[in-house]
């Protein structure tokens, strides 16, 4: 009997001494696993930091345009990411224009309303570039008062939508906002 109390207090005590070894390796498995994602983030971060944009790049992404010095009916250039942008002060005329022009067929239908801000109507911010193959318009002139692509003769309105010729979409707005009554910020 003596013989089988020793075999059975043996079985037991090799079951704890191999429990206590089973969880010494998954502590040591689990802390070795932290251990290495730890280091692979940390040897991977300046490959991933290395894609965000240069400083210099992020100067250009937005410009500010002060809008004083431009008179009602004129307009001015600006450069952005390396892309014309018109900036118009539209009269009273060229804005009943384009507002009465919602109710005909467009080619790329938008409203007015659309384009421009709320309250700011007289505002109208435009990527200069044709939809067609990229060229730069001419502001003032071909068949609607607005802008003119010489290169293979889009024309269009008040609005900077396509009325006229090859183009197939109007010219893009970009993304601004009002600083104030003054200031734009595009980008």
């Amino acid at each position: 009997m003596t013989n089988t109390l020793s075999k059975s207090s043996k079985n037991k005590e090799n079951k704890a001494d191999n429990n206590i070894d089973q969880n010494k390796r998954d502590f040591m498995v689990l802390a070795a696993s932290g251990v290495a994602a730890v280091g692979a983030a940390a040897a991977a971060w300046p490959f991933i930091d290395y894609m965000n944009p240069a400083d210099d790049v992020l100067a250009l992404s937005s410009i500010e345009v002060d809008l004083s010095t431009i008179e009602k009916g004129q307009s001015i250039t600006v450069m952005w990411r390396g892309k014309p942008v018109f900036v118009r002060r539209r009269t009273e005329k060229e804005i009943e224009t384009a507002k009465k022009d919602d109710a005909i067929k467009l080619r790329d239908p938008q409203k007015d309303s659309e384009r421009v801000k709320d309250g700011n109507d007289e505002w109208l911010i435009l990527v200069g570039i044709c939809t067609h193959l990229g060229c730069v318009p001419l502001g003032y002139k071909g068949d609607f008062d607005g802008w003119f692509c010489p290169c293979h003769g889009s024309h269009y309105d008040t609005s900077g939508r396509i009325r006229r010729g090859p183009a197939p979409k109007n010219m893009a707005v970009p993304d601004y906002k009002f600083l104030d009554k003054t200031t734009i910020k595009i980008g």
